[in-house]
């Protein structure tokens, strides 16, 4: 008899399928099929967009090809290192990010290299090794970039931004789980030469998908979010 612990159920609803979504970092080699996939992808492109523009176009990479893609990624990772110019103004520098959200992104920093990981602070190698496997996809048998065309402008984002959630969401109800990964754009050129991205797409972000690994301990980690409260303002 295994001693793996059972994969998460299957979300049944659209609110099991908020709570019961995380970012997963370490994946199960097990394939998924061509046909869920594309069902997925079919339900995702649902989502809401401005003026029904429907921007977004998605590249799956599998088998060979994200070996291949991985290859490349973990190589210019190791040395060449990030671009300067990135595709979009994701996010400040580090040291830029002002509060609350600094504090936040550092107790999340916390969680997953100390509590869970056991890497302190000071060990910048262990840390940047973790980082390292973003260009494996965690694992994950399938990965995925988005892209949108830059002729809408920034609203084509909002839109990725929607169909990236739908996307995940879907993804729970099929019992499989995701990452999306904003890192991969630091290697843009490398996802536009192996994916024949052409120029006027802007690369939005990647996303792991596959089954969570139930027995790694990257998978217990569970984020915080912040009361209603602190949000949302009613205006009666």
């Amino acid at each position: 008899m295994s001693n793996q612990a059972p994969a998460p159920a299957p979300a049944a609803t659209i609110e099991e399928a908020l709570l019961s979504r995380r970012s997963v970092r370490a994946f199960r080699p097990d394939p998924v099929d061509r046909v869920v996939i594309e069902r997925l992808l079919t339900l995702a492109a649902r989502s809401a967009s401005n003026s029904n523009c429907q921007p977004w176009q998605v590249h799956v990479v599998t088998g060979d090809a994200k070996r291949r893609l991985c290859e490349a990624l973990v190589h210019a990772h190791d040395h060449v290192g990030p671009v300067a110019d990135r595709e979009y103004d994701y996010q400040p520098p580090a040291e830029a990010w002002p509060e609350p959200y600094r504090s936040r992104r550092r107790s999340f920093g916390e969680r997953l290299y100390q509590h869970t990981l056991g890497i302190p602070a000071a060990d910048k190698a262990a840390r940047r090794a973790h980082h390292r496997r973003n260009y494996d996809f965690f694992g994950a048998p399938v990965g995925i970039v988005v892209t949108v065309s830059r002729r809408p402008r920034e609203g084509a984002l909002v839109d990725a931004g929607l169909f990236l959630q739908a996307l995940m969401l879907a993804a729970r109800g099929l019992g499989l789980d995701t990452c999306p990964q904003a890192s991969l754009i630091d290697y843009y050129p490398v996802l536009r030469q192996h994916l024949d991205i052409p120029d006027d797409q802007i690369i939005v972000c990647g996303l792991a998908l596959g089954h969570a690994d139930p027995d790694h301990p990257l998978n217990r980690l569970r984020t915080p979010r912040e009361p209603l409260a602190r949000f949302a303002t009613f205006h009666d």
